[in-house]
């Protein structure tokens, strides 16, 4: 790596579905590959979300610090706008210390807005979300989800029927403009990162993507979870912001299903039942976003060998990338690894 914050300099991003292992490998790559990290996580940006979110430890944030962790309060909001920006400014800051950024997490838009842009959309309009708002609860976030396939499909595909900030969301766009939310995205991005990157995927490849050890590995993580504390969590967090159930922050797989347990009388195993199934769609969703998209390096998250073959692959894009003959990377994207 160079010494100077060159934007042409090589990036490699860690991706991959809830509990896939993604912390403990990019931990591991730190030292090997002189990187720091990058957290591309939508729920780790909160200040006081540390278990449900599988937040680094102490000793693990000693070893291998991670940027873009605890930078907001819990009642705040956090945009991909706000994240590429921050994302951009961390990924200068390491380039300029000569080393490798890394960028980890599960947060596949914001890994997209990063690389692609995002266009300018029209501003948030409370009056006009006030009345969608007052619509679903007439006719349910399902239907509404089913008015927005009506007039955007693409969108509606992406966006999950019981997801009512992004249907509201995409609703809002389409209502106020008379443009549909794919439309603003297609027109006027613009590239964030005009580096070469390295994309990897850690997700359920073996026996054609049986995702049975993954759900068995989300449901030993979450009774951790409680047992490490999540409850009283969850209480500290509602004793010391005033918090609702439409908070950015109490929106996060684990905590909108204990908050509803210790605000609704939900009985503990049902709690866990619901949490546990939200986390596999969450999964579910994110290996369904990773499959997508092009041009990545994909591993399997349970292969015994999963350290070694991500470093030969970084070891081989580096190796390209700063290669005479190879500065633009043209090996590296025959391979689909790169741009």
């Amino acid at each position: 790596m160079t010494n100077d914050a060159d934007d042409s300099a090589p990036v490699v991003f860690l991706a991959g579905p809830t509990a896939a292992g993604k912390t403990a490998l990019a931990a591991d790559l730190v030292d090997r590959f002189a990187a720091e990290i990058v957290s591309v996580d939508s729920a780790q940006v909160f200040r006081g979300l540390d278990i449900g979110t599988g937040k680094p430890d102490r000793a693990l944030l000693e070893r291998a610090p991670h940027r873009l962790i605890d930078i907001r309060n819990p009642d705040e909001c956090y945009s991909a706008a706000e994240f590429c920006l921050d994302a951009r400014q961390a990924i200068q800051d390491i380039r300029a210390r000569g080393r490798l950024p890394l960028l980890v997490g599960g947060s596949g838009l914001y890994f997209r807005a990063l690389e692609r842009g995002l266009s300018a959309m029209p501003k948030a309009d409370p009056l006009l979300r006030a009345r969608i708002e007052a619509e679903a609860a007439a006719i349910g976030w399902p239907a509404m989800h089913d008015r927005l396939g009506q007039v955007d499909a693409q969108a509606a595909r992406r966006i999950h029927p019981n997801d009512p900030q992004r249907i509201g969301r995409a609703l809002e766009i389409h209502r106020s403009s008379g443009r549909s939310m794919s439309e603003w995205l297609e027109c006027g991005r613009r590239s964030f990162l005009g580096a070469p990157i390295c994309r990897i995927v850690l997700e359920p490849l073996e026996h054609g993507g049986d995702r049975s050890l993954l759900h068995r590995r989300i449901r030993d993580r979450f009774m951790q979870m409680l047992r490490d504390g999540l409850v009283d969590e969850v209480k500290a967090l509602d004793r010391n912001w005033q918090l609702d159930a439409r908070s950015p922050s109490m929106r996060a797989v684990g905590y909108r299903q204990v908050r509803a347990f210790l605000r609704e009388g939900h009985g503990f195993d049902e709690m866990v039942e619901r949490a546990l199934a939200a986390t596999r769609q969450l999964a579910k969703r994110q290996i369904t976003w990773w499959r997508s998209e092009g041009r990545i390096f994909r591993v399997d998250c349970h292969a015994f060998d999963r350290a070694e073959r991500v470093a030969k692959r970084i070891d081989e894009f580096l190796a390209e990338c700063e290669s005479p003959s190879g500065g633009d990377c043209q090996a590296m994207k025959a391979l689909g690894l790169v741009n």
